[in-house]
């Protein structure tokens, strides 16, 4: 039987943690070689410079293409407000003695419920346009029933 002093003992078991240690940074480097190689591409090492610069100057244009896109959206997010987005239509017959929903009211609002009505009104004598502003779902001219219903009808979908 081989009888080990301590001294060799601790010699062993530091070689065996130095072995151990050894092949956990050969995997770390394996590793690392290929994510250079990914990054690199192909390229020889002395490249690594240039490389690093061109990532730089896209990363660059990248951020100047957001902040442009950024501003683009709030122009546009400013229109948007503004812009017509609810409509609302309600055919009707306003007299009894004329056949059909020849008549109809139409509200064309934005996202604030700011816009007009429309109303047309069609009678045998002929037909009749009224226009009554919006603002905030509401009109400081009365509203008939219809008018109240379109509106109603546009915000509300």
């Amino acid at each position: 039987m081989i009888n080990l002093s301590t001294e060799n003992l601790i010699i062993i078991f530091l070689l065996v943690i130095l072995i151990a240690w050894t092949i956990v940074l050969q995997i770390w480097v394996s590793r690392t070689r290929k994510k250079v190689k990914i990054f690199l591409k192909g390229k020889k090492v002395k490249d690594l410079e240039e490389v690093i610069s061109e990532q730089i100057k896209r990363m660059r244009g990248i951020e100047s293409d957001i902040k442009n896109l950024s501003e683009w959206n709030e122009k546009l997010q400013k229109i948007c407000d503004i812009s017509i987005t609810k409509i609302g239509v309600v055919r009707f017959n306003p007299f009894k003695d004329t056949g059909g929903d020849q008549s109809f009211v139409i509200a064309l609002l934005d996202s604030k419920n700011n816009g007009l009505v429309l109303s047309s009104l069609h009678s045998r004598e002929g037909t009749r346009i009224y226009s009554k502003p919006i603002e905030g779902g509401t009109s400081s001219y009365n509203l008939t029933d219809e008018e109240q219903e379109v509106i109603k009808k546009a915000i509300h979908g």
